[in-house]
């Protein structure tokens, strides 16, 4: 069985700390944790949410960088040394990750209007990869709309160019804006998979808690359990989704229900 979990950026813009505290509360086993600052990737700060994790019983199964509205530009621009000199900001995630006991961390990667070719992307992903993989973690390539990796054919090309290394996070709610067919993904791209963003949605709102839209999540969770998927599924809202901090609990509580009931 997949890993059921809650992102801390359901909460944003609470400070870190504090959502992933509202987290802790809602008892769930697994977490993501989104750091927002530069000043989160300090020791003490790192420190202080691993003991809010252990005291609440919950694995966090992946970290997702505050640089990701920027990795088109810190990692994949012409300006190599912009490149090079990022590294060291990305080792120190897989450093936080390991401290963390995370296997995953989450890259938007390059927008369209990247000047790199899709070879030097696919190269320069590899060596992050491997750099990651130094400290057990897997570099996940997330669906994200506008950018390259939002089609499933963009996808299976970084899986053919990188191979075996290769991770992906699929986003449900980025899938829907960018009118990827999810299930087709799932399906075509199944090895790959190492962490999926979970939400509802309506006719009038593609992001809404699980639960509270028309989202069919018993395809989804039985797509998932044919494929023999053992990951997280992490719950990752909006505040913007939502009326009352409670709904994410009951959204976590409403899918893990339904989880159980498929065993």
């Amino acid at each position: 069985m997949f890993k059921l979990g809650v992102s801390s950026a359901c909460f944003y813009p609470l400070e870190t700390e504090k959502a992933f505290d509202r987290v802790c509360r809602i008892g769930c086993g697994f977490a993501e944790v989104f750091l927002c600052a530069p000043s989160e990737l300090d020791d003490f700060f790192i420190r202080q949410i691993k003991e809010q994790a252990d005291a609440a019983g919950i694995e966090i199964l992946s970290v997702h960088p505050f640089s990701s509205f920027m990795e088109n530009t810190f990692l994949f621009s012409p300006y190599y040394r912009r490149y090079t000199d990022s590294l060291t900001l990305y080792r120190r995630y897989f450093e936080i990750c390991a401290y963390f006991g995370s296997k995953i961390l989450v890259l938007h990667g390059a927008k369209d209007v990247c000047a790199i070719s899709d070879k030097e992307y696919f190269e320069r992903f590899s060596a992050l990869s491997e750099i990651g993989r130094d400290y057990g973690v897997c570099l996940c390539q997330e669906n994200v709309v506008h950018y390259r990796a939002e089609s499933t054919d963009y996808l299976k090309k970084m899986a053919h160019s990188i191979g075996k290394g290769f991770g992906i996070t699929l986003d449900i709610k980025q899938a829907r804006r960018a009118g990827t067919d999810e299930f087709e993904l799932i399906n075509e791209l199944a090895p790959f998979i190492k962490h999926i963003h979970v939400s509802d949605c309506s006719s009038q709102r593609d992001c809404l808690p699980p639960g509270s839209g028309t989202y069919d999540f018993e395809k989804l969770f039985r797509t998932l359990l044919d494929i023999g998927y053992s990951d997280g599924a992490i719950i990752e809202l909006y505040r913007s989704s939502y009326s009352d901090e409670s709904e994410v609990g009951r959204s976590y509580n409403t899918l893990n229900s339904l989880l159980k009931s498929l065993f």
